[in-house]
Order: C-alpha cells, then structure tokens, then sequence
C-alpha cells in the first residue's frame, strides 16, 4: 500500500502513482522485490503540510525518492531534479524550469536534472545561474537514476548468481584438468 500525505493536489498523488508503477516495472534491474508493494508500505509526505502542492513536476523526484528507499541507495545531497514521469519511465518537459533554476542555485545546489525537451528554455536562464549548476538534460528515468544517486542499483540475481557460476566454472575446469592428467 501507499500513504500520501501532505495537501497533494490530485495532479501530484498521479505523479505518484505514476513513480510507483515505474518502480514496480524495473523492480528486478533494480534489485527490488517484484513484490516489495505487496508487502512494504510506503509514506511519501510533502513537508510544509499546510501549503497545497500540486502539478507533475515532481514525478521524478518521487520516483528517485521511491528507489533510494527501497534500495538503501542514498540520493545525492546536491542534486536537485524536475521532470514529469510517464508509466513507461520517460521524463517530459515541465513549467516554471526558470524559477526552479534560481531555487536550486540559491540553496547551494551542485547538479539539476531536467527534462531534455526543457533544455530549449535555458536561453532565458542568467549566465551565472546556468555557469554555478551542472544542468543535465534527461529522456529517460533510468538517466535520473544514474546521476542521482550515490551508485547504481543492482539486479538482484546478477548480485546472487554471480559466485555460483564462478565457482561452478572453476570446478570444471579443475575436473577437466585432472581427467587429462590421468
């Protein structure tokens, strides 16, 4: 199940859903249970919970915010992103990308994630917001994914088959070494 508190408007608790859904369809490549919504809870709060939020803008942020959780994979501290989310995981251009750049220079902000169909509106950003931020243009949620967080999640069989198939192909190659031997 999921929790959302925090005065969501209906376009925003969407964008949630929407991050869920990606999360759940890449479960597996990130090393999630396919079934983590079956059996953990989520509670996503929007701080400030007496001032109404809404629009899409989020959508990444949250799905980012979703993995991280799940995966124990921290974000980066000086990331900051926008960008719609769709349920296949395509980040779409969002409004205000202006304001939004001045927020995240203002509050020491290192590196923003936009939408890469917003990367035409950054002629109206001031040379020395747009020199002091690393605004990296994004398609693709996985892209977020890779930039934000600390290090990139991991599917889970990869991670538990990987020293099976090692030490099964070493014991082989043992036994084919010895029977050449003899």
């Amino acid at each position: 199940g999921m929790i959302q508190t925090g005065q969501l408007g209906d376009v925003m608790k969407e964008s949630i859903h929407a991050a869920m859904t990606v999360v759940r369809s890449r479960a597996e490549s990130l090393g999630i249970a396919p079934d983590f919504y079956q059996k953990q809870e989520a509670h996503i709060h929007v701080p400030e919970g007496a001032t109404p939020k809404d629009g899409p803008s989020a959508g990444i942020g949250m799905c980012t915010a979703l993995v991280s959780a799940l995966t124990g994979i921290p974000v980066k501290a000086d990331v900051a992103m926008t960008g719609e989310i769709t349920l296949r995981g395509e980040v779409l251009p969002i409004g205000g990308l202006k304001e939004k750049l001045l927020a995240a220079h203002r509050g020491g902000i290192k590196m923003v994630v936009i939408p890469e169909e917003n990367e035409k509106d950054l002629v109206e950003i001031p040379k020395n917001v747009k020199e002091g931020l690393d605004i990296r243009p994004v398609k693709w949620i996985d892209e977020v994914f890779d930039l934000a967080l600390t290090r990139r999640p991991e599917p889970a069989e990869v991670v538990a088959a990987q020293p099976a198939k090692s030490r099964t192909t070493k014991k082989r190659s043992a036994r084919k070494g010895s029977v050449t031997k003899h």
